[in-house]
């Protein structure tokens, strides 16, 4: 029962409270002395009691919130992140209810991101510590040979494990802002040559090239972060472009003293619609099977969602078109100039 839930004021609410347990009290009293009858030393315990009694009615409707946060803070230490405040009031505490709903909800997404991030990395581990497993065991059994071929497979699989490890931990750091960016300005065409000359060392069958609009074009970013988001771009765009194909890097300034476009272009199969904006999440994979017999991990575009975040800019996808007959992905991303 909560006669008072619209009203918006807890100390409105207060004040009739204490008007009308008084009244009630009065009543009590009246109705006690000339109806029954009853003497003033009688009459004034049941006026009192009388007043107490609606008192707690109307006050039991009023606090049931503040219960329900209770049982549901309890239930959330438990590990139980269902428990919701049903039917808030106008008031304060209504808003409290209504906030402590709202932290329900991001504590119970947080842990189902938990879930997810012990799960995926379980599985990522697993499949290069199985593949070692297995040729550590024939080694041992004899079934092969202990040569330079199985060894550089077995190094593959370490080396795999070891930059899984280094991704996590780095995303984990640039997450929580334990690691703060090192800004500097530099030109932004130095860095993109230097990351089109490492990716083309690695790429032999893709061509990479690099087309900056004013070479002289200058940026304000922490240099490290700023070469990390442009290789996992890339490297992304490398690992889903066909033979033969061409990954491009351009960048330009729109107009002085704006933010600068930084764009990476392939010719690979380009991303659903429906998919576009999950690519960015931890371990999201469009071929789960192929990328993943590639080295990747799903890491690489997350990680380049945060160094953005990070610098204040932003960082969009352009979906394949049902319609185009034009493949390809385009990652463009925004970030601040350099001060004038």
């Amino acid at each position: 029962m909560r006669p008072l839930a619209r009203i918006r004021s807890i100390k409105q609410k207060l004040g009739i409270v204490i008007v009308l347990a008084t009244l009630t009290g009065i009543v009590g009293f009246v109705f006690s002395r000339r109806v029954l009858g009853l003497s003033g030393l009688v009459s004034l315990p049941i006026g009192l009691a009388t007043g107490l009694a609606l008192t707690q009615v109307v006050a039991r409707g009023m606090v049931r919130p503040l219960r329900e946060m209770a049982g549901a803070a309890a239930a959330m230490a438990a590990g139980d992140y269902r428990r919701r405040i049903e039917r808030p009031a106008a008031d304060e505490v209504g808003d409290l209810a209504r906030a402590f709903n709202a932290m329900a909800d991001e504590l119970a997404r947080t842990d189902q991101l938990r879930r997810e991030l012990i799960a995926n990395a379980s599985h990522e581990l697993r499949t290069p510590l199985t593949a070692l497993k297995a040729r550590l065991e024939n080694v041992i059994d004899g079934v092969e040979p202990a040569d330079a071929p199985t060894l550089d497979a077995m190094l593959a699989q370490v080396e795999r494990l070891g930059w899984l490890v280094h991704q996590l931990l780095d995303l984990s750091r640039l997450e929580s802002g334990a690691e703060p960016l090192d800004r500097s300005v530099f030109p932004l065409v130095e860095m993109l040559d230097r990351v089109a000359a490492e990716a083309g060392a690695v790429a032999a069958d893709v061509g990479i090239v690099v087309d900056v609009a004013e070479p002289a074009t200058l940026v304000n970013a922490d240099r490290e972060r700023l070469h990390q988001l442009v290789t996992n771009l890339v490297a992304n765009a490398v690992r889903h472009s066909p033979p033969g194909a061409t990954v491009r890097i351009s960048a330009a300034q729109p107009f002085a003293g704006g933010p600068i476009a930084l764009s990476v272009e392939d010719d690979g199969p380009g991303i659903p619609a429906e998919e576009a904006a999950r690519v960015f999440e931890r371990f999201y994979r469009l071929d789960a099977a192929r990328v993943a017999d590639d080295g990747g991990a799903g890491l690489g575009l997350a990680i380049a969602r945060w160094i953005v975040e990070l610098h204040g800019g932003t960082i969009t996808t352009t979906p394949a078109r049902a319609d185009s007959h034009v493949p390809g992905c385009r990652m463009l991303v925004t970030l601040p100039s350099a001060p004038a």
